[in-house]
């Protein structure tokens, strides 16, 4: 088993939870929590299950730690540090859900863009303050909160300095859900279970043809192939024909 200084890390048959650990810092992101992250992402690579992603003490993650940024230079920036880490996150092969009470600032809101779906509590906040750090939000939050809201929502954000707090998020179609603290990790296994429920090929396929650069119906096409011919499609068809027919 991998030890864990930053994370907690409980791993269940279908699912892996992961909870960001920081409370001397709101749980903000280090070089020593983006490697543990990247553990986490080879055991779902090697493993694939769905990833419930959350922070403890009332944040979900204040931020990149602007210590370490400071120290930061041209190279380090090349090198992408905290990018490569979401972009693997967002490529991980089953579903992703971010579950967000308390501040998601920086690098803290990137991750959770790089989440599938994203559920919130009533004080959850998404911000991206880094132009006042003389930066940008550089780990995917220019291009990626785009795909996720609205174009003006995604420069208010970026350019304006807006936060989005949880009612904002849910309008924007950034949170499916907004529901009470203490029912956020429920809510959000209750999520998990129901997708449980479908073919977990059939999720990997979907998550990778949506994901697709230059989509195209072949790609559909090819992906649809390969489940048309598994015996599990043959068994779930026949299980939903011979209930329907009962009833």
């Amino acid at each position: 088993m991998t030890s864990y200084s930053t994370l907690r890390v409980e791993e269940r048959d279908d699912r892996v939870i992961v909870t960001l650990d920081r409370p001397q810092a709101r749980n903000a992101i280090n070089a020593e929590m983006i490697g543990e992250l990247h553990s986490v992402c080879e055991l779902l690579e090697q493993h694939p299950r769905f990833l419930l992603l959350s922070g403890a003490h009332a944040n979900f993650a204040g931020g990149a730690d602007i210590a370490e940024l400071r120290e930061r230079g041209s190279t380090e920036a090349l090198q992408g540090i905290n990018s490569r880490l979401f972009e693997r996150v967002r490529r991980l092969p089953m579903p992703t859900v971010a579950v967000v009470d308390g501040y998601a600032l920086g690098g803290g809101a990137e991750l959770t863009y790089a989440c599938d779906l994203r559920i919130a509590g009533p004080k959850a906040v998404f911000g991206n303050p880094e132009p006042g750090l003389g930066i940008l939000a550089g780990a995917g939050a220019c291009w990626r909160l785009r795909e996720l809201v609205a174009e003006s929502v995604a420069k208010q954000v970026l350019l304006a300095g807006r936060n989005l707090d949880a009612p904002a998020a849910l309008a924007a179609g950034l949170v499916m859900d907004v529901v009470a603290s203490e029912e956020l990790l429920p809510t959000a296994h209750r999520l998990l279970d129901r997708m449980a429920k479908s073919s977990p090929v059939a999720l990997q396929l979907t998550k990778r043809v949506m994901d697709a650069p230059n989509a195209h119906p072949l790609v559909d096409d090819l992906a649809q192939a390969v489940l048309f011919d598994r015996t599990d499609k043959n068994e779930r068809m026949n299980t939903f024909l011979n209930r329907r027919s009962s009833s």
